[in-house]
């Protein structure tokens, strides 16, 4: 099942008060960007992130999962109508990957 426009959109939304957010299809699904660096990917309406050490503490009730097989593990965030914590999340795995 390909990610639908609505939910891509209800993500974006969500998080629209960041500035440089873009995101690239591929294949039906979607790549999130901040700063033209990738930080999320979404696959089948389920909004996937790197596996970093401070997010991982950060998401209550960690859960992995694959977004296609053999991909990597992934962390899945179910809590996407919170707005602010979207936003941390963007945040933190930002610089984490790539301030160092």
């Amino acid at each position: 099942m390909a990610t639908t426009k609505d939910y891509l959109q209800y993500i974006l939304d969500q998080i629209s008060d960041l500035d440089n957010i873009t995101y690239r299809q591929m294949m039906g699904e979607y790549i999130l960007y901040y700063n033209w660096k990738i930080i999320w990917w979404i696959y089948d309406n389920r909004l996937l992130l790197k596996p970093t050490d401070k997010v991982k503490k950060l998401i209550n009730n960690l859960e992995m999962q694959i977004p296609y097989p053999w991909a990597k593990e992934m962390i899945y965030v179910d809590n996407v109508d919170n707005s602010d914590y979207l936003k941390e999340l963007i945040n933190e795995t930002y610089n984490e990957l790539f301030w160092v």
